[in-house]
């Protein structure tokens, strides 16, 4: 894409005008253009990160466990009860931190298990913290013997880079739409 752009700007350099003159001068359906291929490697580079480096685990954890996984402790604190409006059910309480120190707490997850009496379904509502170069989720699943419960760990690395990329592609398109040669044409096409 900077290849692109350089070759662009190299054909207008029998102008005399400064490189951002000439940068100014590309139209907005060519930035858009710049801007889809740019969020489609950025969207494409976060799959390619969250598919090759994502950690999961599931597991049968007790209140005061700790698990790692993926460079973090994660410590399952306990389990308090839900009411909600049209459900109830457990939320999982959870705190990560960097290491098995269980010193310089990273975050607090509240991973909830819900039932919805009239629909007769059950919901899991994971806890997740997001990042830029990470995101921690947690879910709690059933309840099992002797106060123990199911819950699975995730840590998936660059998921935001998917939605920064799509995001990207979204702002290109409204660029390219926003072009005044599309408008014109449109316009003297009804015109005729």
């Amino acid at each position: 894409t900077v290849q692109e752009i350089m070759q662009r700007i190299e054909t207008r350099s029998s102008n005399p005008a400064p490189v951002l003159a000439r940068l100014k001068a590309l139209t907005p359906s060519h930035w858009g253009m710049v801007l889809g291929h740019v969020g489609f490697a950025v969207m494409l580079i976060g799959i390619t990160l969250v598919s090759n480096y994502e950690k999961e685990k599931d597991l049968r954890m007790n209140p005061g466990d700790v698990v790692e996984l993926g460079g973090y402790a994660f410590q399952f604190t306990g389990v308090k009860n839900l009411v909600g409006p049209n459900y109830s059910g457990h939320v999982g309480i959870f705190d990560v931190y960097p290491d098995a120190t269980l010193t310089n707490k990273v975050t607090h997850l509240e991973a909830e298990k819900r039932f919805y009496p009239v629909q007769r379904t059950s919901m899991t509502e994971a806890g997740i913290d997001s990042g830029i170069s990470r995101d921690l989720f947690v879910a709690l699943g059933e309840q099992l013997n002797n106060g123990a419960w199911a819950v699975r760990l995730y840590i998936k690395p660059f998921v935001n880079w998917i939605w920064a990329g799509c995001l990207f592609m979204a702002i290109g398109g409204i660029f390219s739409i926003a072009d005044n040669r599309y408008r014109t044409a449109k316009v003297a096409k009804v015109k005729q």
